[in-house]
This record gives structure tokens, C-alpha cells and sequence, in this order.
């Protein structure tokens, strides 16, 4: 079904009554009863405190949530000089729709800044509205990402994906690319809600790799507002990031074909304007499960080396051999290898007609072998000495981009074709 609006007529209705704002916060919400309360306490707290002359709306985007969340956000208690929207939003389940119709809602109240905060935070303090909205409101700047202090384990699809492919193709030191919360001049929120991909897959997820993308690829005005530690619900990389790896890497390498001569313009990087939180801080502890990610790395290995040997370059395939054959105290994957491994599967991504999902499926192994090499590697590291590692890894994916060019460009348009008796053995010495 087409939708030409995410928001419901009741809603719709409700802003009409509303008019006209200064600053709209956007909440994305699915099942988030236990934290939602919170969320909005520190939204209402953060306004009053920061911007109580200004006209403010706090607007709840729900997906339909079967436990209380709604219920929960219409109880608490906000300013009575703010206003509060609850709203089940309309089109494909997702975080993108939930934006979609805070992107909507900024645009009729012709708002000067909007800005979005995930629901699950458990560490959002008053002052993040301030760090998020100030740099637009105050500065200028059109597009607000955030940067966080967090786990070295916490963020493992950022710290190894998206932020070096984001730093490497469009040349910007965006820490946090899909940190999910941002905040956007009214410029901007237009640009969003006008864009024609609310049917596609950036409704369901990409959302937050999309926006910053287009950020960039526009040339808005970016900075980066720190937030402080930032404490949410973890995932266990091993245990509940596959589908997020397959979903990431989906809108990313989407986004390369459509940006590539975008993309292949830009060398090297630059730092962004960062403001916001200074201070010390120490991140909550997150627990990995090393051996459950080499496991799962090793099966895949077992399932799908065929087709790997014919997607990845012979040094690439060889490398993933020897470290299917390493056992938990040497296990490593080495960082230029990860480099060449992810710059091969974007080339083949951009080819793969048929089932692009299926062909990231059978890739999710060789991120837990990325994610455990980063675990073994960092072991006795502090958070913040595990982010020297991350700068480092970054600067590979700039070194090489060459290499992603050359592959990006010779892979050829035919899909690869799998032997299915090719032999799986463990390389000699291994």
C-alpha cells in the first residue's frame, strides 16, 4: 500500500491545533515501556531548563506497541507550557517510518530545530537536549551527530563497519553514524520528508546511515555534539547482531552505488566541529561471548567456504583459511584483511542481482571473526585505549581505498558461481 503521509489523521489534526513551534523532539518507539517514562522526563526537563521561551513539542512516534509504552508516555506529566504527541505512525514497521512522520511534523509546525532521541536510553540527562539542539539553534549547523562515550564493546558494527566505511568513502570523521540520536534544521527535515524512500527498506531500517549519508552527500552543515556515556539496551554481538549487520550493510552498500561518483571524488578525511559534554566518564561494562562468535565463525566457515572462495580474492580467501584453523588463544583476524574482505563484498553486493540479503547472511560469520579478533586484541585495554584501535582500523579503510576502487570496478556482473564440491580444508600450517 502507498502512503503519502506517516501521519494519522488524528494526529495531523492535533499539530493543525498546535500550529506553529520553535523546537520539536521526536521519540521512535516499539515496546519501550520500561524506559520510556524516563526518555520523556529528561526531553521535558532539558526544555524547561535550556529553552523554557521557546515553544516546544514532544512527540512520541509509536509502532504499534503491544506492551504499555503508549499508555506510560501518555501518563507522565510534562510542562504545561509544552506540548505532547502521541501517535501511532502509518506505513512499512520501522524506525524510518517512525522518522518519517517526525521529519512531517517538524515541517507543519515549521519548527526551528528537530530533534530525535532513541527510547530505550537509560542515560539521557536534561542536558543532552541542550548538547543536541544548541549547535543548530545557535551555530548554524543544519545536521547534529552525536558522539558517545561508550564500551569498547558496546557499538561493535560501528567501530568496525560504519564508521571507517563512512570516514573512507565520503570523508567526513562522523563518530557515530547511526548513533540514533541527532538532531536536523528545519532545511533539513523538509529535505527528509520530501525524499522519495518511505516504501523502501530505508522505512524499516537504514534510517539513521541514510540521514547521515544524505547529510553529507548534500553539503549541509555537519557537526558533532558528545554526549556523555551513553547506556542503552546491549546486545551481545555474538548473540543479537547478525540481523543489524545484514540490515547496516544492506543500506550501506546500497548507498555506495547510488553515491559512487560521489564517493570515489573524496580522499582522505577531515575532523568535524565537536561540542557538547566534557568530562570524564566510564562506560557500563558489556559482556561478549568470544567463544560463542570464533564457534559461529568456524560453522560458517564449514557451510559457506565454497562460495566465499569465489566472491573474495585469493589472499582474502586464504587469510579467512588460516584463521578458520586458529584456535581461541591465537585467534586473529587481521585488521588490512578486514579491509580488503569488506571493500570485496561491497564490489560484490553492487553485482548481486538476485537475493542481495541471502548473500549477507552467509557473510555474518566472517563480523563475528572481525568482532572476536577485536576482542582478543583489545582484552586488556580500557574503553578508552580500545578507541585508539578503532582510529587505527579507520585509517586502513583511507589507505586502501584504492583497492576499493580497483575491485569495485573489475568485479564482473555476472554472480559468482558456487562449486558445491569444493573441498573445505584447513590451509597447511594451520
Amino acid at each position: 500500500m502507498h502512503y503519502d503521509t506517516a501521519l494519522r489523521a488524528y494526529t495531523s489534526k492535533r499539530i493543525e491545533e498546535i500550529g506553529s513551534a520553535d523546537i520539536l523532539v521526536g521519540v521512535p518507539c516499539y515496546n519501550n515501556e520500561s524506559t520510556i517514562a524516563h526518555v520523556i522526563q529528561m526531553i521535558t526537563h532539558g526544555l524547561a531548563k535550556h529553552y523554557k521561551e521557546k515553544r516546544s513539542v514532544i512527540f512520541i512516534a509509536d509502532g504499534g506497541s503491544t506492551d504499555d509504552t503508549r499508555e506510560a508516555a501518555k501518563e507522565f506529566q510534562i510542562k504545561p507550557w509544552q506540548e505532547k504527541l502521541i501517535s501511532i505512525y502509518r506505513g512499512p514497521a520501522g524506525k524510518g517510518t517512525a522518522l518519517r512522520s517526525v521529519f512531517e511534523a517538524a515541517n507543519r509546525l515549521n519548527v526551528s530545530v528537530c530533534a530525535m532521541v532513541d527510547s530505550d536510553l537509560r542515560s539521557i540527562t536534561a542536558d543532552w537536549v541542550k548538547y543536541l539542539l544548541e549547535p543548530v539553534l545557535e551555530k548554524g549547523y543544519q545536521f547534529v551527530a552525536p558522539v558517545y562515550v561508550r564500551h569498547k564493546y558496546d557499538g561493535t558494527i560501528t567501530n568496525n563497519i560504519v564508521y571507517n566505511l563512512t570516514r573512507a568513502l565520503y570523508g567526513k570523521r562522523i563518530r557515530q553514524p547511526i548513533g540514533g540520536d541527532f538532531a536536523i534544521s528545519q532545511d533539513v527535515a523538509r529535505f527528509y520528508a520530501e525524499q522519495d524512500v518511505w516504501l523502501t527498506d530505508v522505512a524499516r531500517f537504514g534510517i539513521d546511515i541514510w540521514m547521515t549519508t544524505s547529510a553529507i552527500t548534500q553539503g549541509f552543515r555537519i557537526c558533532q555534539s558528545n554526549l556523555g556515556v551513553k547506556v542503552h539496551d546491549v546486545k551481545d554481538p555474538g548473540q543479537h547482531l547478525g540481523p543489524m549487520f545484514r540490515q547496516v550493510l544492506s543500506a550501506l552498500f546500497s548507498l555506495m552505488g547510488r553515491y559512487e561518483s560521489y564517493w570515489k571524488g573524496i580522499k582522505g578525511s577531515e575532523t568535524l566541529p565537536t561540542f557538547g559534554f566534557e568530562g570524564p566518564s566510564e562506560p557500563e561494562p558489556v559482556e561478549v561471548n568470544l567463544d560463542l562468535m570464533i564457534d559461529l565463525f568456524k560453522t560458517g566457515y564449514q557451510q559457506f567456504s565454497p562460495l566465499w572462495r569465489e566472491i573474495f580474492h585469493e589472499a582474502s580467501f586464504k587469510q579467512i583459511g588460516e584463521t578458520a584453523c586458529m584456535d581461541t588463544k591465537d585467534f586473529h583476524l587481521p585488521t588490512e584483511s578486514w579491509v580488503k574482505i569488506l571493500y570485496e563484498l561491497a564490489a560484490t553486493y553492487r553485482h548481486w542481482t538476485v537475493n542481495r540479503n541471502r548473500l549477507l547472511d552467509i557473510m555474518t560469520p566472517l563480523y563475528f571473526a572481525r568482532v572476536a579478533s577485536f576482542v582478543r586484541q583489545s582484552g586488556s585495554m580500557s574503553s578508552q585505549e580500545a578507541e585508539a584501535l578503532v582510529e587505527e582500523q579507520a585509517v586502513l579503510f583511507e589507505k586502501h581505498k584504492g583497492y576499493l576502487t580497483q575491485v569495485w570496478d573489475e568485479k564482473s556482473s555476472q554472480a559468482a558461481k558456487i562449486d558445491p564440491k569444493a573441498k573445505i580444508e584447513c590451509p597447511a600450517g594451520g
